[in-house]
């Protein structure tokens, strides 16, 4: 399955960035999908508002919390691989399974949740990349409070982070500086992905010329 996964806290560029890709990845001639695998919970929150509860957690509680979005992100997952077998393009997650092992961590779940989303979750075949999109949780939270149509923690914000750098997949994710400008992190990327933008990489929109370019390997189409 040829497939990019973009990860990382809220409020690090996760949905930014997968777009810009899926848009870069066609104009090279890589006919690609942008799909959002995400686990309601900012569905979930908003509801919880409606009905005078401070977040999903207080509506539904945390076991409740962790099957709903175990259970909603396995279903996005699902048909964004489906739509990847039967359309053959290039699948652009906009967050993949390990977000939910990272979810599980953060909000205090205990192992078995993560054992049984794994255990659900191992159906789905590993993307060829996973960027994660680090940035400190501060900025992040500056960024969430910006667009102002959620609210995040500092402390869950934090322990999401925390979450992701413990995970025993963490080795094999691409590491990329998020807290940089948006059009270097997509240089950060692009780079990265030079043999798959190669072909036709002259019809790909430039990133505006405010950075340098960002030395990292590139990864063979």
């Amino acid at each position: 399955m040829r497939a990019v996964a973009l990860i990382g806290i809220d409020g690090s560029g996760k949905t930014t960035q997968a777009h810009r890709l899926a848009d870069a990845l066609t104009a090279a001639g890589h006919p690609a999908t942008y799909h959002r695998n995400a686990g309601g919970r900012r569905w979930l929150g908003r509801l919880a508002h409606r009905l005078g509860r401070p977040d999903a957690q207080r509506l539904v509680g945390r076991n409740g919390m962790l099957a709903v979005e175990s259970v909603l992100r396995w279903l996005a997952i699902a048909g964004a691989v489906l739509s990847r077998l039967v359309t053959g393009r290039i699948a652009v997650m906009d967050r993949y399974s390990v977000c939910q092992y990272a979810s599980i961590r953060a909000h205090g779940g205990h192992r078995r949740w993560e054992r049984l989303a794994r255990i659900g979750y191992r159906v789905f075949p590993p993307p060829q990349v996973t960027f994660l999109l680090a940035v400190d949780p501060a900025e992040a939270y500056r960024r969430i409070e910006q667009r102002g149509t959620d609210h995040e923690s500092m402390r869950y914000l934090t322990a999401a982070d925390a979450a992701y750098r413990a995970l025993p997949e963490y080795p094999t994710f691409v590491v990329v500086d998020a807290g940089r400008p948006p059009a270097e992190v997509t240089r950060q990327i692009r780079e990265h992905l030079a043999g798959w933008l190669r072909v036709g990489e002259s019809r790909v929109r430039p990133v505006p010329p405010d950075v340098e370019p960002v030395a990292v390997g590139p990864v063979a189409l």
